[in-house]
């Protein structure tokens, strides 16, 4: 439940923050009636991710009865879902700095085409952290028995729109940046969790070998039924008893990708070549 919540105040405030540089943009412009388009499209935006999330649900169904479909679906649908929370970190780390200047160049544009181009804009810059998050948080409920994980989502929806509505009228000052800097590492370590548990799948079907190779065991230190081990693997997906193919895929997503992300961004200023002297 509180990975799925994380996941849900990250992506729904990525989302509210989008809505609320348009809307800005409008009120300012002089085009509040224009305001009607930007809703039209977040909603069709978010029908469309809850869409997609229904037919992954649709299939995992259509297979629930044979293990081997169903593990194997589990599996790549982890690693896919990995690949999307991956992208979406480092995309929004290197797009913060500028997103604002781009959308607002983007919706005088579509302010330009017509009204049509304007839902579509809204719609467009949406529907990717829908998206995301139907992909995310199908990977990491795949293992729920319960509704937490929906709950977890729900409320961190929830508290992002609430959150992106206080930021918009200037009711709360938040350091947008160290917001996504620490809570984008976090979901690289939740990433990794899910690919590991991902590659346990394709184990459990069969296609990848090792199965009962563990890496190590440590379910007497941190008993799975324990509080403290249902957190872990509510938030991480951690498994006190790794095969050795989990923990090497951990590892080899969790380390460079942590690298990688707190690597600093380079500057883009451009660097003119000092003129050349006469003779």
């Amino acid at each position: 439940m509180l990975a799925n919540f994380l996941i849900g105040l990250r992506e729904g405030l990525e989302a509210s923050l989008v809505v609320s540089i348009l809307a800005t943009f409008l009120v300012k412009a002089g085009h509040r009636e224009r305001l009607r388009q930007v809703w039209i499209g977040v909603a069709a935006a978010v029908g469309a991710a809850v869409l997609g999330w229904a037919v992954l649900q649709f299939i995992t169904s259509l297979t629930a009865r044979s293990f081997t479909a169903k593990e194997t679906i589990g599996g790549v649908m982890s690693i896919i879902s990995v690949g999307f929370v991956t992208w979406m970190i480092f995309w929004m780390r290197k797009a913060s700095r500028s997103i604002a200047g781009e959308l607002r160049e983007r919706l005088g544009q579509a302010l330009e085409v017509g009204p049509g181009a304007v839902v579509l804009l809204a719609f467009l810059a949406v529907f990717r952290e829908g998206i995301e998050t139907a992909f995310i948080v199908y990977a990491s409920a795949a293992t729920a028995t319960t509704g937490g994980p929906f709950a977890g989502v729900l409320l961190g929806l929830l508290a992002s729109v609430a959150g992106g509505i206080a930021i918009y009228r200037g009711a709360v000052k938040v350091n947008l940046g160290k917001f996504f800097r620490w809570t984008g590492a976090l979901l690289v370590v939740v990433a990794a969790g899910i690919l590991a548990y991902g590659f346990h799948d394709l184990q459990e079907a069969g296609i990848l070998p090792g199965l009962r190779t563990l890496a190590f065991d440590i379910s007497h230190v941190i008993p799975p039924a324990s509080w403290y081990g249902v957190l872990l693997k509510g938030i991480f997906n951690f498994n006190p008893s790794p095969t050795v193919v989990e923990a090497c895929v951990w590892l080899l997503y969790l380390a460079p990708v942590l690298v990688l992300y707190f690597r600093p961004l380079q500057s883009r200023q451009s660097v003119s070549p000092a003129p050349r002297s006469a003779g």
